[in-house]
């Protein structure tokens, strides 16, 4: 099962997706794809604040671009949260010398991977179109690109979830404008 969480900073939606994940588990061991680079102090504390607030059952893989590989590494049928697929376009697009072509396509080979191993994959992803349009290119490149993975994923996902002020919103099966 895919599950798509999405909603706006400080939403709420990493707890969504991790009661998911926990749910899903079963009691049993729950993944964690990290696809943060840590560049800075603010960052670095961010990561270890995160990592404190799991529980012992939590196995930490980090997989900044290689999602697939990550994926690769996780036992059929657990549970998985790839958080964030936000960070992940950003590193496609500006550290990695994949062409946005070649980042649907690992995304897409990451999703059909977990599909077909059973594993109950969790993606979250930030919702940062909610703002006034951007101005300079490249930002307008980098929203495209997101929103691009954002409407493929919500089409190929099983449930997708929006978190609002803590408060989830449950889209999928309902038709979508993508």
């Amino acid at each position: 099962m895919i599950v798509f969480v999405s909603g706006g900073a400080r939403s709420g939606k990493s707890e969504v997706a991790e009661l998911h994940v926990k749910q899903a588990a079963s009691g049993g061991s729950c993944y964690y794809i990290a696809t943060a680079e840590i560049y800075d102090a603010e960052m670095a504390a961010r990561a270890v604040r995160h990592q404190c607030a799991r529980d012992a059952r939590w196995i930490t893989l980090e997989a900044p671009l290689a999602i697939d590989q990550a994926i690769a590494q996780v036992p059929d049928g657990a549970a998985v949260l790839l958080d964030c697929l936000t960070l992940w376009a950003s590193q496609i697009l500006y550290a990695s010398e994949l062409t946005e072509s070649q980042g649907k396509m690992l995304l897409a080979k990451s999703i059909r991977d977990a599909r077909a191993r059973g594993l109950q994959l969790v993606v979250v992803s930030n919702d940062i179109n909610e703002d006034l349009p951007a101005r300079d290119p490249e930002t307008w490149r980098y929203v495209a690109f997101l929103q691009s993975l954002h409407c493929w994923l919500a089409a190929e996902a099983d449930s997708v979830l929006e978190v609002v002020a803590g408060r989830v919103i449950e889209w999928k099966p309902k038709a979508t404008a993508c």
